[in-house]
C-alpha cells in the first residue's frame, strides 16, 4: 500500500527491505473519503498522519469573505499532514478533490520510526523540505508570473510528481481537477482559467480529453512556465552506497 511513497522516497535514496517493511507495518487502518469532503479540518489535533494512497487532495484555507485559497495539491504517495506529528494543531484544512483512499499512521508509530530508523527518518524529513520548496515556487509564481505562465508551471510540476510514482502514460496524466479548483489554486476566476487553458491549447502545448491532459511540447511548456525541476530533484547528501 505504500508503493507510491516508496517510489518517491527512492528518488532520493535507496530504502532497505526493513525500512520498506516499517512503512507498510506503520499503517493502522485505511479510510475512504469522498470528493469534496474534508480529510482534516483546520483546528483539528490529529493523533495520526494521513498518507494518500489514491486520488487527489488539496490543502486550503478560507478567508473572511468565504473565498477559498488552495495552497497545495497532493497526489498518491504524499503524506498530507506529516507535519502534524510535531505541530499538533492544524492551521489549515485538507480537502479530497476526488474520491480518496487514505492510510492512517499513528503518531506513536512515527515516533518509533524516528528512534529505530534514522535513515528513513531523514528521507521523510527531506520529503517535507521538498514540500517547502514547492511552496516557495508557488509563492513566486503567484506573485510574479502571468496567469498563463503560472498554469504552465503548475502543469509541469504535477506532471513530474505523477511521473515519479509511475502515473504518466505516453506524456499523459489523469488530472480530475475542475476549473473552479484550478481557479482556487491560481487565484483566478473560472472564466480566466478557461481562457488560459485555451491559450495553452492554441499554442500547441497541451491537449485535454476529459480528465486526460497530454503534454505536446514539454520544452516549450517549461519555458512558458519558467519551470525548473531543481526543487523536485533535491538529493539526500547522506546517500547509502
Amino acid at each position: 500500500m505504500t508503493n507510491s511513497l516508496i517510489l518517491k522516497l527512492e528518488k532520493y535514496d535507496r530504502l532497505s527491505d526493513d525500512e520498506k517493511g516499517a512503512l507498510d507495518n506503520a499503517i493502522a487502518r485505511i479510510r475512504t473519503v469522498e470528493a469534496d469532503e474534508d480529510i482534516i479540518r483546520e483546528g483539528d489535533r490529529p493523533t495520526e498522519s494521513s498518507l494518500l494512497l489514491e486520488g487527489f487532495a488539496a490543502r486550503y484555507k478560507i478567508v473572511s469573505n468565504g473565498r477559498r485559497q488552495i495552497s497545495a495539491i497532493h497526489v498518491a504517495g504524499d503524506f498530507i499532514d506529516l507535519h502534524s506529528f510535531l505541530l499538533k494543531t492544524m492551521d489549515h484544512g485538507v480537502l479530497a478533490l476526488t474520491n480518496c483512499r487514505i492510510a492512517l499512521v499513528p503518531h506513536a508509530t512515527l515516533e518509533r520510526i524516528t528512534d529505530e530508523y534514522p535513515h528513513l527518518t531523514r528521507l521523510l524529513w527531506l520529503n517535507t523540505l521538498i514540500d517547502g520548496a514547492v511552496h516557495r515556487e508557488w509563492l513566486t509564481a503567484m506573485g510574479r508570473l502571468s496567469a498563463t505562465a503560472h498554469m504552465a508551471h503548475l502543469i509541469c510540476e504535477l506532471y513530474l510528481r505523477l511521473k515519479a510514482i509511475g502515473r504518466v502514460e505516453s506524456d499523459t496524466i489523469q488530472l480530475p481537477i475542475t476549473q473552479a479548483e484550478l481557479g482556487d489554486t491560481l487565484g483566478l476566476s473560472t472564466v480566466h482559467v478557461n481562457r488560459v487553458l485555451q491559450e495553452l491549447r492554441k499554442e500547441g502545448l497541451i491537449r485535454f480529453q476529459g480528465d486526460a491532459l497530454t503534454i505536446l511540447d514539454w520544452e516549450r511548456l517549461k519555458k512558458v512556465g519558467e519551470f525548473t525541476s531543481t526543487y523536485l530533484s533535491l538529493q539526500n547528501e547522506d546517500r547509502q552506497p
